[in-house]
């Protein structure tokens, strides 16, 4: 099974939040997911991300790739802390 971590869209129109899970690759976007890692909320001041790093590097160590929207976020956080 490819396993991918990925951002899920929850919230109301207009203030979006996302669960970060991992999650079958062949899934949609909003489809089951096998297990929460994270939470990230963009419209909050500073944005919030809570990560599960133990859950994480657990799955990172499984083989599971990174969505495309985890690496951007990855880089905005990165670039918010100024490391």
């Amino acid at each position: 099974m490819a396993v991918a971590i990925k951002l899920i869209r929850i919230g109301k129109k207009g203030y979006p939040s996302y669960r970060i899970v991992a999650i079958d690759k062949r899934e949609k976007r909003n489809g089951p997911y096998l297990e929460k890692i994270g939470f990230y909320n963009p419209v909050a001041s500073p944005p919030v991300l809570t990560i599960n790093k133990q859950k994480f590097d657990y799955w990172l160590s499984k083989g599971a790739e990174l969505s495309e929207g985890i690496i951007k976020l990855k880089y905005q956080m990165r670039k918010l802390k100024g490391i």
